[in-house]
C-alpha cells in the first residue's frame, strides 16, 4: 500500500465522503471549525483541503462557476497577485444526481499571494489553489473543494518555522501525493450518502 494512498473519508457526520491522504489531519480537533467547513491540513508540508456547503448561487452561471469562486476566495483573503491558470468546462456529475436534476462540476486552479492567519502583507506566502465546485442543483446547494498548496513560503510566514522558508519542497521528494492529484482524487471519489444533509427530502 502506497504511504500516501487517498482513504474515504466521512465528512459533516457521514452525510457525505470524499478520498484524501491520512497525513490531512481534521482541524476541527484543535479548533473550532465552522458548521459548513471541513478543514484537513498537514502542518508538516502546509498544504490543506476544506470542504464547504454553500447556499446555491443562481447568479453564477455554471460555465466558469470555479472561476468565479476562486476569485472571490481571492478577494475574501485579501490576495495579491492572483493568477488563473486553468480552468475547466462544465461537467455533468453523474453519480450526485438528485430528484432528477442534473448536478455539474467545474474546476480551477490559480495562484495567489496570501498571509496566514492575522499576519500582514509582508508576511504573504505564494500558494497555489485548486478549486472544484460542485452545484448540486437538485439540493440547491453549491460544494467547494479548495485546495490548497505553498509554492514559496515567505521567511516572515509562521508556516516559515515549520516548514522552512524559500521555495516549497516538491512533494514527490517527500514521497507524497502531489497537491494536484490529491485534489483530482477528493472531487471524484465524492459521495453523497445522506441528501438530508442539505434539507432535502427524499
Amino acid at each position: 500500500m502506497p504511504a500516501d494512498e487517498s482513504i474515504p473519508r466521512p465528512l459533516f457526520g457521514g452525510a457525505v465522503s470524499t478520498s484524501f491522504p491520512m497525513r490531512f489531519q481534521d482541524v476541527s480537533n484543535i479548533q473550532v471549525v465552522p458548521n459548513h467547513q471541513e478543514v484537513f491540513v498537514d502542518p508538516s508540508r502546509d498544504e490543506s483541503i476544506i470542504i464547504e456547503l454553500l447556499d446555491f448561487k443562481h447568479d453564477v452561471e455554471d460555465n466558469g462557476s470555479a472561476v468565479w469562486f476562486l476569485r472571490d476566495l481571492a478577494s475574501e483573503q485579501d490576495a495579491e497577485q492572483s493568477m488563473l491558470f486553468e480552468q475547466s468546462g462544465t461537467i455533468e456529475a453523474v453519480s450526485l444526481r438528485y430528484r432528477d436534476v442534473p448536478s455539474v462540476v467545474t474546476t480551477a486552479v490559480g495562484q495567489m499571494a496570501v498571509s496566514k492567519g492575522r499576519q500582514g502583507r509582508e508576511a504573504q506566502n505564494i500558494v497555489r489553489v485548486y478549486l472544484a465546485n460542485l452545484r448540486l442543483k437538485g439540493a440547491a446547494t453549491d460544494v467547494l473543494i479548495t485546495a490548497y498548496e505553498p509554492v514559496f513560503i515567505n521567511p516572515l510566514s509562521a508556516s516559515a518555522r515549520t516548514v522552512g522558508a524559500g521555495p516549497a519542497v516538491p512533494a514527490v521528494d517527500s514521497g507524497c501525493l502531489p497537491m494536484a492529484e490529491v485534489f483530482k482524487n477528493a472531487v471524484t471519489s465524492f459521495t453523497v450518502h445522506d441528501w438530508n444533509l442539505f434539507g432535502a427530502v427524499s
